[in-house]
């Protein structure tokens, strides 16, 4: 289960409703043209926070305008794969990046591993965190979108649809991200600011360069307060200078046909966080049954948590190969 954190209640009035919708086996998208079918108005008009996993059981909200067909009638409204909780009046529309974290709850079955060795192991991600890397779902099935990105760059396809387009050029900017960072955490240096860094002040956007590194800088990313970070790749330069500078121009050398295409595209260079922190990790453990919640700022993702916490990698997708624990 996966349920949205927006940090704000619904204001109880205004011209939109914000719904509570629990899906599964359909997508954010599916579901917001769905909402606005019954509405009767259109899909640009349905607002959503965030992207979720079409296979899990999740909880997130959507907001439409309160003058549609279905009026307040809401809670309880179905369609294939969704079913409305609650609606509550609200102010504004929802926009794109507009929740704070994701809680998740997973339930791991025939677990076979050593309890202790996962104590512990639960208990140093708590502490320092772990490699903050995109799951294989950014890649589409069996890897498509970065399979077309790859096309179209190369000039093999045209790709026209602007959905697709964005769900390509986001796999072709996850996949080098993950490049990146395999060679920061090979190094040893995903989680240790160096001087030539880029670094992010943990649960915002705020990025600023590290010339120099002191106590005070590693202090402050030994307590998770900030992060060194990965480029998206864009049209700009990268920020970063000296050896990480280098690190991150061999990684687009190596895969240039990705980094040129995403240049050609004209989208703005952005900087994501290394480290991912890992909230409020809990487990519970009986007989083979393995039961852990967690929370984590949104664009994160839950399989680079179980990557780490058990023994059977899962592949990172994109540029990265299977790893083993």
């Amino acid at each position: 289960m996966v349920r949205e954190w927006l940090g704000f209640e619904a204001d109880g009035e205004g011209d939109h409703w914000l719904l509570k919708v629990r899906k599964r086996g359909a997508n954010t998208h599916w579901v917001a043209k769905q909402l606005g079918r019954l509405a009767q108005i259109h899909p640009r008009d349905v607002g959503f926070a965030g992207l979720k996993d079409r296979n899990a059981v999740t909880e997130q909200s959507f907001t439409l305008p309160v003058r549609s067909a279905v009026g307040s009638e809401w809670p309880g409204v179905t369609g294939e794969g969704f079913e409305v909780i609650s609606a509550v009046r609200h102010r504004r529309k929802l926009k794109r990046g507009a929740l704070r974290a994701n809680d998740f709850e997973i339930v791991i079955r025939e677990f076979s591993g050593d309890a202790a060795a996962l104590a512990v192991r639960i208990t140093a991600i708590s502490a320092r965190g772990v490699p903050n890397y995109f799951g294989p779902q950014r890649f589409g099935i069996e890897g498509g979108n970065l399979v077309r990105a790859r096309r179209w760059f190369s000039g093999e396809i045209e790709v026209h649809d602007r959905f697709e387009r964005g769900f390509a050029m986001s796999a072709a900017r996850s996949a080098m991200f993950n490049a990146v960072l395999a060679r920061r955490v090979n190094e040893g240096t995903w989680n240790r600011i160096q001087a030539g860094d880029v670094a992010n002040l943990s649960g915002s956007n705020s990025v600023f360069a590290v010339d120099a590194v002191d106590e005070t800088l590693t202090q402050r990313c030994n307590l998770l307060d900030i992060h060194p970070t990965g480029p998206m790749w864009g049209k700009e330069p990268t920020r970063a200078q000296g050896a990480i500078a280098a690190l991150e121009q061999s990684i687009a050398a190596e895969h240039a046909l990705l980094a040129n295409g995403l240049e050609r595209a004209g989208l703005e260079t952005q900087r994501r966080a290394l480290r991912l922190p890992v909230g409020d990790l809990k487990w519970t453990l009986a007989a083979d049954q393995l039961n852990l919640s967690f929370r984590l700022s949104r664009g994160a993702f839950a399989t680079a948590v179980l990557h780490e916490l058990l023994a059977n990698a899962f592949a990172q997708g994109g540029l990265v190969e299977q790893e083993e624990e």
